[in-house]
């Protein structure tokens, strides 16, 4: 079993204080989601965890090592001439092991591409991709390591509807088959109660609250992180969605 244990940890800018006593202990298996409004401090979390700041407290990996965790940051910057196809070779060498592949190590490119739906985007050169698609190709070089722990920043911002569908799903059974720690920085919160176990909501320097999603986002929180007076209520199938109001200073008047 997999988890991630974050102990009392914060973190700086100079003087400025982003994050301060975060605690909570992150299960493999399954996707947690990281909420929380803009600036409220996910990425500098997710930096924290991945040793990129450091600050107060520990992260603790249990049934992983720290050459186990990657963090696929929001901007990754594809300027390099290399196709897809090298680069995602490019992301699995380099854990080490020399620049030779093996068979494994090609079936492993070639399932990779194949479960985010880009093969017929391996020979294209990365600097003539769009967004979406160069998005795609980032969590592919994340994953074709397999690490055990996963820190993803907003992993579908640039996706079209059915691509943030079939991504999400790819990385939920991702998850599942690899018993790993899988966080998601996302805004959608109808996509997060969708697909996510658990979430985790940051605001004020702090971790608010942690748990099953449906237990953490309720009308409360949502107020309390974003501002907004909102309903979550089910659809006619019986999947839960958000439904936004309105400000909270104006539907309160």
């Amino acid at each position: 079993m997999v988890n991630l244990t974050l102990e009392r940890i914060g973190a700086r800018y100079g003087r400025r204080e982003i994050l301060s006593d975060a605690s909570a202990r992150v299960q493999g298996g399954v996707l947690t989601a990281l909420v929380g409004a803009n600036a409220a401090g996910k990425s500098t979390l997710f930096r924290r965890i991945a040793g990129h700041l450091r600050g107060a407290g520990h992260v603790r990996l249990d049934g992983a090592g720290h050459n186990d965790l990657r963090y696929m940051p929001q901007d990754t910057g594809m300027s390099a001439a290399l196709t897809v196809y090298e680069s995602i070779i490019l992301a699995l060498k380099q854990g080490g092991g020399g620049w030779r592949l093996s068979s494994a190590e090609l079936s492993k490119v070639d399932e990779t591409l194949r479960r985010f739906k880009i093969t017929h985007l391996a020979d294209q050169q990365l600097p003539e991709l769009s967004g979406g698609q160069r998005q795609a190709v980032s969590i592919a070089q994340t994953l074709v390591s397999r690490p055990k722990v996963v820190l993803m920043d907003e992993p579908t911002s640039a996706l079209d509807l059915n691509r943030q569908y079939e991504v999400l799903e790819a990385l939920r059974l991702y998850a599942k088959e690899n018993d790993a720690v899988m966080v998601l920085a996302l805004h959608d919160l109808n996509q997060v109660m969708r697909c996510c176990a658990h979430t985790m909501a940051l605001g004020e320097s702090r971790i608010q609250a942690f748990g099953p999603t449906l237990e953490v986002l309720t009308p409360d929180m949502i107020r309390r992180l974003y501002g907004i007076d909102s309903r979550v209520e089910r659809c006619s199938r019986g999947c839960p969605m958000m439904i936004v109001d309105g400000p909270a200073d104006l539907v309160s008047m």
